[in-house]
């Protein structure tokens, strides 16, 4: 039989003291309190018997070290899956109101000029389609039991959009999918033919939350 359920994981909080958006750009892992964040994740899941047999992590920095307390409470290894990935954006390295900024640069008004794709990076549906691929691929990986994939906020919060079935462009202050959450998901039927649906959103790291920066995602 396959996997029971698949937990969409977000990495924990980013050393990122430029405040930029990092995307894809190397060299943004956890900090301290990001690598406590990720660790309060996996033992809340631990803890709770959940069954984990296979854990799968987007091939950055922040996601692997999301992903090693994960590795470390379940005895397993970490596999790599370029679907889990951040999206490409044309802003990576820039402050926020980079958008803003564009209006004035006219060089740059093709990136703004769609942003219900959106035109300044991967599109959303490419997004949730690549994301949904790895989630089956993940769900055909195991004889029963669950498996973790580390993922980003966009990826995951798309995948949500997509099973909602509402449209994929958002307003991403409005995203639910907080620094080291886990969005929990299941085959209805559980066959190969079957989708997948939202069954669950929990939020291990909330009380580490207060004192954590949440800038810089996609």
């Amino acid at each position: 039989m396959p996997a029971t359920r698949i937990h969409l994981v977000r990495h924990g909080e980013v050393h990122n003291p430029g405040r930029v958006l990092y995307g894809r750009l190397p060299g943004f892992g956890l900090s301290e309190l990001g690598a406590r964040m990720a660790a309060a994740s996996a033992t809340a899941w631990h803890d709770a018997g959940v069954d984990v047999r296979r854990i799968v992590a987007s091939p950055l920095q922040r996601t692997q070290e999301s992903a090693a307390p994960w590795a470390a409470a379940y005895g397993l290894e970490v596999s790599l899956d370029e679907r889990l990935i951040e999206p490409t954006n044309r802003y990576e390295g820039q402050r926020p109101g980079f958008t803003k900024r564009s209006i004035g640069r006219p060089a740059e008004w093709p990136w703004i000029a769609n942003p219900f794709r959106p035109s300044w990076g991967e599109a959303y549906e490419s997004i949730a389609n690549r994301m949904l691929a790895a989630a089956t691929s993940a769900w055909e990986s195991v004889d029963g039991g669950d498996v973790v994939l580390v993922s980003h906020q966009l990826p995951i919060w798309t995948v949500h959009r997509k099973l909602a079935g509402g449209p994929l462009w958002h307003d991403p202050r409005k995203r639910r999918c907080d620094l080291s959450s886990i969005t929990t998901l299941e085959r209805v039927p559980a066959t190969s033919s079957g989708r997948f649906t939202e069954v669950g959103y929990a939020d291990p790291a909330l009380s580490l939350r207060a004192s954590a920066v949440d800038e810089g995602a996609v």
